[in-house]
């Protein structure tokens, strides 16, 4: 009866040893995978372009492209939005783009006649500081666009 009891034992730890080493050596992760695989890249099917309905698409890096200073100036004086101060010199050489909007600066909202024709950028948002037309991103307050001289 002992016998029969270590033999079962046995059998049943070689079993559990057994089922557990196996996952072991079926994981090709951690550099195993003999260079198949996705590098990590989640494989996304047949997803599609995700972007909005607008011109840009929502991106905040082509405005360059997307409103030129004429196009700018034009809404500016076909709206009567001129005639605005150009910022002091010192002020304006803190603005700059990739720098935050230096704090104390005179910032104006663009009337909503001009900005419903400007392109849209959702977490950003035109503001009017001196006579300059600049976009400014809403989370940091870093200015992403400027564009001198719109409504002098």
């Amino acid at each position: 009866m002992n016998n029969r009891r270590g033999l079962t034992a046995v059998l049943a730890t070689l079993i559990t040893f057994s089922l557990s080493a196996t996952p072991v050596l079926a994981n090709p992760g951690n550099g195993n995978g003999g260079g198949h695989g996705n590098n990590g890249n989640g494989h996304k099917g047949n997803a599609g372009q995700k972007t909005e309905h607008r011109k840009n698409g929502g991106k905040p890096d082509h405005v360059e492209s997307d409103i030129s200073y004429a196009v700018a100036r034009q809404l500016a004086v076909n709206l009567g939005l001129t005639g605005y101060q150009s910022l002091p010199p010192g002020i304006a050489k803190n603005l700059a783009r990739g720098k935050p909007l230096p704090p104390g600066i005179a910032k104006k909202t663009v009337p909503a006649s001009m900005l419903g024709q400007l392109p849209y950028y959702p977490g950003y948002e035109w503001k009017i500081v001196g006579d300059n037309l600049v976009l400014i991103a809403l989370s940091t307050a870093v200015v992403t666009a400027i564009i001198n001289g719109v409504f002098d």
